[in-house]
C-alpha cells in the first residue's frame, strides 16, 4: 500500500527543512493547510520534537513568531508525560460523558455517515494510515458526543488504522473530546467543518447551532454499532546473529532512531513483542511503515518475540533501551528520551499549565 509517506531519513529531513512554523500556525487547522505531515516520524522515534525546534530555531525563527507551533510540539511531549503518569485506558477525569454506547457507530466504520468531511477522512485513514488532526476531532465528537458512544474502542480502531498511532496522543486527545479528559465535551457543527475542510454540505444532521447540537438525539444513521475488533499480522522472525560480548541496543514499534547510538559496536535488534500489539494492536500497514523506517538503522535486526525470550535464550550482555511507559518487562539500561524540556517532568492536568511551565524555560 503507498501511504504517501517516505521512509528514508534523507527524505524526512528535507521534510523538516521545509517547514514554515509561521504559515503552519496560521493555517493548521485547515485540511489544506501548511501542516508538517511529520508526526508518523516522531510517532515512531524517529525524529524528535526536540530535534524539529531546533532546526527551526537553527533556521533563524523565535520561539515568539512561531508560537503556535511550538505549542503544537509541546502537545506532543505533554501527551507522553501524561501517559508517564496515568493510565490511559481510563477516564482521566470524571466523565461529563452521558450513559455510554458500546462500540462504534457503523456507519463512521464504512464511511457512510452522509458528512462529506468525515467520510472521506476515514476512507483516507484505511489508504493511507492518515487523518489531518481536525479530522480526528469531528470523527471523535460524531461517535462520542453525537452517536453517544464509549471513547475506548472508538480511539482503539483509529490508533489501529494511524501510521502516526502514538498511544498516550491518540487517548488523550478521544478523552478531551468525549468529555472524559476534560471539563466539557468537544462538539463541532456543520457550519466549522465546511470552514475548515472546504465542504459546502447544507441540512446534514450536524447543521444545527451549537446550542441545538448539544441537545439533540442519536441520528439514525449511527444508531447501529459494532465493536472493533482488530487482525493483528507480524512478520516472521528471522534467525539472529548476535555477539554475546558486546551491548544489545534493543529498538521497538516506539523507538526507531537511526542516530541512537550510532557508530557505536553492538548488536541491533528491532523487537516485536507480540503480547504488545496484542494489547496496542496495529494494521499490517502501519507495522511494515515500522519495518521500512527500521531499515535506516544499520545492522538492525527483527526480533518477534518478547524481552525475556530474546535475552535470555541469547545470554545476551547489558540490554540498552529507550524509556517509554509501554515497555513492559525490559530490564537493563534505560535511557531517556528527547524532550523539548527535560526538566519538567510533573503530571499537571491540563496542557496549559504544562506549557507555562515549559515556555517559561523556552
Amino acid at each position: 500500500m503507498q501511504t504517501g509517506f517516505e521512509t528514508d531519513v534523507a527524505s524526512i529531513h528535507r521534510k523538516i527543512d521545509l517547514i514554515d512554523p509561521v504559515q503552519y500556525g496560521k493555517t493548521r487547522n485547515y485540511t489544506d493547510g501548511a501542516v508538517t505531515r511529520l508526526s508518523p516520524y516522531i510517532s515512531r522515534g524517529v525524529i524528535s520534537t526536540r530535534q524539529v525546534l531546533r532546526r527551526m530555531l537553527e533556521k533563524g525563527y523565535v520561539i515568539r513568531q512561531m508560537e503556535s507551533f511550538v505549542k503544537e510540539l509541546c502537545w506532543r511531549d505533554y501527551f507522553q508525560r501524561v501517559g508517564q503518569h496515568k493510565d490511559l485506558s481510563r477516564d482521566l477525569r470524571p466523565s461529563v460523558q452521558d450513559a455510554r454506547r458500546a462500540g462504534i457507530p457503523s456507519a463512521v466504520l464504512t464511511a457512510t455517515t452522509g458528512i462529506e468531511a468525515i467520510d472521506r477522512s476515514v476512507e483516507g485513514l484505511y489508504a493511507t494510515g492518515y487523518m489531518h488532526n481536525h479530522c480526528r476531532m469531528y470523527t471523535a465528537s460524531l461517535v462520542c458526543n453525537v452517536g453517544g458512544a464509549d471513547w475506548r474502542n472508538a480511539s482503539q480502531w483509529m490508533y489501529y488504522h494511524l501510521l502516526d498511532g502514538d498511544w498516550a496522543s491518540n487517548a488523550c486527545s478521544w478523552q478531551w473530546v468525549s468529555g472524559a479528559g476534560s471539563s466539557k465535551k468537544y462538539y463541532a457543527n456543520q457550519e466549522n467543518i465546511n470552514t475548515y475542510t472546504g465542504t459546502t454540505q447544507r441540512g446534514t444532521f450536524l447543521d444545527l447551532s451549537y446550542e441545538a447540537l448539544v441537545q439533540c438525539h442519536v441520528p439514525q444513521v449511527l444508531a447501529e454499532t459494532e465493536v472493533f475488533s482488530p487482525d493483528i499480522w507480524l512478520p516472521e522472525g528471522g534467525t539472529l546473529q548476535v555477539d554475546s560480548e558486546l551491548p544489545t541496543f534493543v529498538y521497538n514499534y516506539y523507538n526507531l532512531d537511526p542516530a541512537w547510538h550510532a557508530g557505536e559496536k553492538g548488536n541491533r535488534i528491532l523487537l516485536l513483542d507480540p503480547s504488545f500489539f496484542r494489547r496496542y494492536p496495529v494494521s499490517r500497514t502501519c507495522l511494515e511503515f515500522a519495518l521500512a523506517l527500521s531499515r535506516n538503522i544499520e545492522g538492525i535486526q527483527v526480533f518477534v518475540g518478547s524481552f525475556a525470550e530474546l535475552t535470555e535464550r541469547r545470554n545476551l550482555a547489558t540490554c540498552h533501551f529507550k524509556e517509554h511507559p509501554l515497555n513492559h518487562g525490559y530490564c537493563g539500561t534505560e535511557e531517556p528520551r528527547d524532550w523539548i524540556c527535560d526538566a519538567v517532568t510533573a503530571y499537571f492536568p491540563s496542557f496549559f499549565g504544562y506549557w507555562k511551565k515549559v515556555s517559561a524555560q523556552l
